[in-house]
């Protein structure tokens, strides 16, 4: 090869070398609790073990009432900003692993605001059943959580939420029971004449404060026991 071809080349490289690298990113944030996942056999008791499947609502509660947890031998595994395809994707080294009793799947509203891009509601219907039916090949009681009422959405404010959530929360609803899964309507007990979430319940429309998780412990509780019965 000649000087001048050479020099060609790596005039090629340096401009448009980067077109042709990978960035690598670990898009489910699989790392995330990689640590904490080798020593839940020393901070979490095998028996009746708990895992909650989720993105920041579930992330949050752990930080607002970690006593809940460790009184009642839960494991929080939610991820900030999540969808159900990231869920999905760790859902095997987060929860199966684990070796829980019980899984309970809070998910989709994310989805909804299109934080990884479009998703039909389907689709999102689609990946939680997929991470139910992964529970239960494995053995692991499935409880399926409403979406919690969102009238807004402050980071997507543009995005229709309110009726969106209704039909979702409705095929979940229809899925568990046809299931015999365990459905968690905290939608109910947190919804405001408007669709949203009452007041004292939420500091910003969509995550709860921790009054609002004491309206939800309760419920998460009721149904964990019912689950442990089948």
């Amino acid at each position: 090869m000649n000087r001048k071809l050479r020099l060609l080349m790596y005039l090629f490289l340096i401009t448009f070398g980067s077109l042709f690298k990978t960035n690598a990113q670990d898009w489910a944030n699989l790392n995330k609790y990689t640590e904490a996942n080798k020593m839940i056999d020393s901070t979490s008791s095998l028996q009746n073990r708990v895992v909650f499947m989720g993105n920041s609502i579930t992330e949050g509660w752990v930080t607002n009432d970690p006593d809940f947890f460790t009184e009642n031998n839960i494991v929080g595994r939610g991820i900030s900003g999540q969808t159900t395809p990231q869920m999905l994707l760790r859902f095997r080294q987060d929860v199966i692993d684990l070796n829980p009793q019980v899984v309970v799947i809070l998910a989709g509203t994310n989805d909804i605001a299109g934080n990884t891009g479009p998703m039909t509601e389907a689709q999102i219907v689609g990946n939680i059943i997929s991470m139910a039916e992964l529970a239960e090949a494995n053995s692991i009681k499935v409880i399926i959580a409403s979406i919690l009422p969102a009238a807004k959405y402050p980071w997507k404010p543009e995005v229709e939420s309110i009726e969106p959530i209704k039909r979702i929360n409705n095929q979940l609803q229809a899925y568990a029971e046809r299931k015999e899964f365990i459905y968690l309507d905290y939608y109910s007990a947190m919804v405001n004449a408007s669709f949203g979430i009452k007041d004292p319940l939420s500091y910003d429309g969509v995550h709860p404060t921790l009054a609002g998780y004491k309206v939800m412990e309760p419920l998460a509780l009721k149904a964990i026991e019912s689950a442990l019965k089948k």
